[in-house]
């Protein structure tokens, strides 16, 4: 597809959430003010495409609250279209509250029990506009609830039977799985086209190993390409002969910039490792674009507010 029209040829599938930022790095119980920004990694996905342009569709499920407002509003700030925004009456927004060391690393603490996100229905994403988009990008926290898995194995399935090229994050958080990831990450693997995970991400798989190693027990599953992040080693990816751009292999240090709050950096990685391939970009420069985005991202607290875009970039990537 040509998108010099700005016609979305992504569709980015998953949760949006309100993330609350401590007002200081230390533990939850120590933190007092917390700062309220949206976010939930498809989200995040989806905001950074959007600034890459073209927007992306973006298939989502939020309350019909105070929260879910602010995130409606959130997303048509960043240039989403609705069509695929759902407001749910009869359930409530999915909350994060994040903790960060003094290193800017983070965890989340889930109010995830039974809200809207988790709620998703099946054939909500009709087959025609499947049709006329060439990326579907979905993550793994979707999959941890019922009836929502049910709803994204649907959606992933009929893409692939349209010819789009699937991507998955699996993107890990132990306390929102009462076991069953390694099973998921495997089903969710083996219909995807493109992985991008993190070591972290595959030891909850029961994956461990070298980058290299981990790179090919996520091919081994079933898709042609997997990127994997390192954290400030960078990140390093591999596609087999089946890939429209391989077989390759690819590596890359990373940016250095001044981080602020590495929330979200993942998710742009992906956004931006997509965005790359999605236009005819190789390998290597995918996961630069991925690197960049990312690097980007981290400058600004919150995973969407930074100001990134394709100059920010193109800056980055060629100084």
């Amino acid at each position: 597809m040509d998108d010099t029209d700005g016609s979305p040829d992504v569709l980015v599938a998953g949760e949006c959430l309100v993330d609350f930022l401590p007002e200081r790095p230390g533990r939850l119980a120590t933190v007092e003010q917390f700062h309220r920004r949206a976010g939930g990694a498809p989200a995040n996905v989806a905001v950074r495409l959007a600034d890459l342009g073209p927007a992306p569709w973006f298939w989502t499920r939020i309350g019909d609250d105070d929260f879910g407002e602010f995130l409606a509003e959130t997303l048509a700030s960043a240039g989403l279209p609705d069509r695929f925004v759902r407001i749910d009456p009869d359930a409530k927004t999915s909350l994060a509250f994040v903790a960060h060391d003094d290193d800017a690393d983070r965890e989340f603490s889930f109010y995830h029990d039974r809200t809207a996100d988790t709620r998703f229905a099946t054939g909500v994403v009709p087959d025609d506009a499947l049709d006329a988009v060439e990326w579907v990008v979905f993550g793994g926290i979707c999959l941890s609830a019922e009836p929502v898995r049910t709803a994204m194995f649907d959606l992933i399935e009929r893409a692939g039977d349209r010819g789009c090229t699937v991507a998955f994050d699996p993107n890990a958080r132990p306390e929102l799985w009462d076991g069953g990831f390694p099973d998921a990450f495997d089903a969710a693997c083996d219909a995807a086209d493109v992985v991008k995970a993190t070591p972290e991400d595959l030891a909850a798989a029961g994956v461990e190993g070298s980058p290299y190693a981990l790179l090919n027990a996520v091919l081994d599953r079933g898709p042609h390409t997997a990127f994997l992040t390192l954290g400030d080693d960078g990140a390093v990816a591999r596609a087999t002969d089946a890939a429209p751009w391989g077989p390759a292999d690819a590596s890359h240090p990373g940016y250095d910039v001044d981080v602020v709050d590495t929330t979200g950096a993942g998710d742009a990685f992906t956004a931006g490792a997509v965005r790359g391939l999605a236009d005819g970009l190789g390998l290597a420069a995918a996961l630069s674009s991925g690197n960049a985005t990312a690097a980007a991202t981290t400058t600004e607290p919150g995973a969407i507010d930074a100001d990134v875009d394709r100059s920010v970039v193109d800056r980055l990537r060629d100084p």
